[in-house]
């Protein structure tokens, strides 16, 4: 049986996984009575609720050519399409040997599928061109296929790269097809380009077995689950192995108790594995990502991709509000220590550093996106916490001048916001790169812009345009620092009590801004209970109740008040909301917004402190 190794690129909510069911059912990997859900490969409850990938994950199918009749068994690697997860991305790009490009018919190339190809093209794959959703009404096929080509020019592919296959498909209805007009078939064309253009591992089969580490996984029964390629040589069931790490260096030795191929969405134990196979392998605690795992006779560790550094962390700390404790079942920072340090093991583009109070915890990613995916998580499996607004990580040049990170902001705009969009940019330190009509009445406008200023923009510019415009970014480089960035312009309305909200109170307030709490929800001193329509912040009592007495009003002052339903946020927009001298309550019921804080006499000492300095 021959063997390809090939992934999936696409940018979010192009239609990969969609097209990767439709690679399922045609190939028979699925009975026909099977009952399998859609999008299949996004099995992670987020990635169902947000239809993104956010975990890349291995998977096989076996192909039989109906022409001669022989079978292929295609290791597929679905890949994240937002940069936030490029630490899986990079590393999964190292197991495969060539790539399938998924386009929108109508969206084109956007700023994740430019992230991800340059990784794949600087490693040498030759890429496999689909432009999908070519039965979209506002399909503009030529012309995306021309930007692809000019993305791969400005990511110096090589001749042989950019001499590219193209077929044109539909995932959703499952045809794929050389000619852009055709409008039904089958996948088939799509699996003989896969074995004609895709090459066969370059492995040696009778060297000493090597494996190099690029997925972790944990299993109550198992342990630790390493999944990779096969280097080199054969690796049997309880063969003597150890681990290597980058300089050589032993740092474990074990057994192979367990071997495991992927058929379909599954793990199927085998006795043996060869070169060029994609496998889950077990026996070993210690070691991690971007090990060497090897023959005993192996002394040289393998090449292991290198991953580009965070550039956003957030503070984790201990939730110590007066509601701590009350939703939640893993409230202290041990617990938090421990969950953070397993998140880090597995995911290599996160670092862990912990406070010298040892009740917080500074974590730095890729993004908002992601550590919110990790808060998100953390909430879900019982965890309370305090965040705090997220901070870029600045450098020093060789100059010893202050670097920042630079974000490449692409913003897809109906013409009648794209003035109101340049502007509010332009306020955050954004430099205007490219601008040009997409068609449909939209404009397409491209910046280049310190991630600083886009901390918490996202919320306002939905706004700004109604609900209608889309944004994407991707980390750029580290650029010139650029000064003081203007960050929320409003203040907050802060409580000055404890006890439960009342619509006699809040119906005045209601007057002062915008209320993020309801009749009825529990209130503590220095939590955020709304938005204040100015700049500066004010205290307000949200429980104040109305006296009771055996006299009447005239004049219809006894009428109920209607309140307007509070505005509640995502996590996300709360995360992007907070100012410096906020935090985020995270539980698992609720997300509320807070003063550091809470004592109204510590916070005017703490506003001291800072203007002194």
């Amino acid at each position: 049986m021959s063997l390809r190794n090939v992934a999936i690129i696409a940018h979010v909510d192009h239609g990969k996984t969609t097209l990767v069911d439709q690679l399922f059912r045609q190939s028979g990997t699925f009975r026909d009575n099977q009952r399998v859900e859609e999008r299949a490969m996004d099995s992670n409850d987020l990635e169902k609720e947000r239809g993104i990938t956010i975990l890349a994950k291995p998977t096989s199918i076996v192909w039989k050519d109906p022409k001669s009749g022989v079978d292929t068994r295609i290791n597929i690697v679905d890949t994240p399409g937002h940069a936030d997860f490029g630490g899986e991305v990079e590393r999964i790009l190292s197991m495969v040997d060539g790539v399938i490009l998924l386009v929108d018919s109508s969206e084109g190339a956007m700023p994740q599928t430019k992230f991800v190809t340059g990784k794949a093209l600087a490693l040498g794959l030759r890429p496999i061109v689909v432009v999908n959703k070519i039965d979209r009404a506002d399909e503009r096929t030529q012309e995306v296929l021309d930007e692809v080509f000019d993305l791969f020019v400005s990511l110096d592919a090589t001749d042989e790269q950019l001499d590219f296959p193209v077929l044109f498909a539909s995932g959703r209805n499952g045809y794929a097809s050389e000619d852009p007009l055709a409008r039904s078939g089958t996948l088939t064309p799509l699996f003989e380009k896969i074995v004609e253009h895709v090459p066969p591992p370059s492995v040696d089969v009778d060297a000493p077995f090597t494996f190099l580490v690029t997925l972790l996984d944990r299993d109550n029964f198992l342990g630790r689950i390493l999944t990779g390629r096969v280097n080199s040589g054969v690796v049997k069931l309880n063969q003597p192995i150890h681990a290597l790490d980058d300089a050589g260096n032993i740092i474990e030795t074990g057994r192979a108790s367990k071997l495991m191929s992927f058929h379909g969405l599954e793990r199927v134990p085998v006795e043996e594995a060869r070169a060029g196979d994609i496998i889950s392998l077990a026996g070993l605690a210690v070691a991690t990502v971007a090990n060497t795992i090897a023959d005993t006779s192996v002394t040289e560790a393998l090449h292991a991709q290198p991953i580009d550094p965070p550039t956003l962390s957030m503070r984790f700390a201990v939730n110590d509000s007066p509601m701590a404790g009350r939703e939640g079942s893993k409230v202290t920072s041990r617990m938090i220590r421990d969950r953070l340090e397993r998140e880090a093991e597995s995911n290599v583009a996160i670092k862990i550093t912990e406070s010298e109070d040892r009740d917080s915890f500074e974590v730095a990613g890729r993004g908002e996106l992601q550590l919110g995916v990790l808060i998100e998580t953390m909430r879900r499996e019982g965890f309370e916490l305090g965040i705090s607004r997220p901070r870029v990580l600045f450098r020093e040049d060789e100059n010893g001048k202050r670097t920042e990170p630079y974000e490449t902001v692409v913003i897809d705009v109906d013409d009648e916001y794209s003035g109101t969009v340049v502007d509010k940019m332009n306020q955050r330190k954004g430099e205007l790169v490219d601008m040009r009509p997409s068609g449909g009445g939209k404009t397409r406008i491209t910046f280049s812009a310190p991630s600083r200023g886009l901390i918490g923009y996202h919320g306002e510019f939905l706004s700004d345009t109604r609900g209608t415009g889309i944004m994407n970014r991707l980390f750029e480089k580290y650029g010139p620092h650029k000064g003081n960035i203007e960050g929320r312009k409003n203040g907050v309305l802060i409580s000055n009590g404890a006890g439960e909200a009342n619509s006699y109170a809040l119906g005045p307030l209601e007057e002062r801004g915008i209320l993020f709490v309801g009749h009825g929800e529990t209130l503590y001193e220095g939590m955020i209970v709304g938005e204040n329509a100015k700049t500066d912040d004010l205290e307000v009592n949200p429980m104040k109740a109305k006296q009771l007495t055996n006299f009447r009003a005239s004049g219809g002052k006894d009428d109920a008040i209607r309140l307007t339903p509070p505005k509640k946020m995502t996590l996300e927009q709360a995360i992007a909301y907070i100012d410096d001298d906020e935090m985020v309550e995270v539980t698992p019921k609720s997300i509320r917004l807070r003063k550091r804080y809470l004592d109204p006499h510590e916070r005017k000492r703490a506003s001291r402190a800072k203007q002194a300095a």
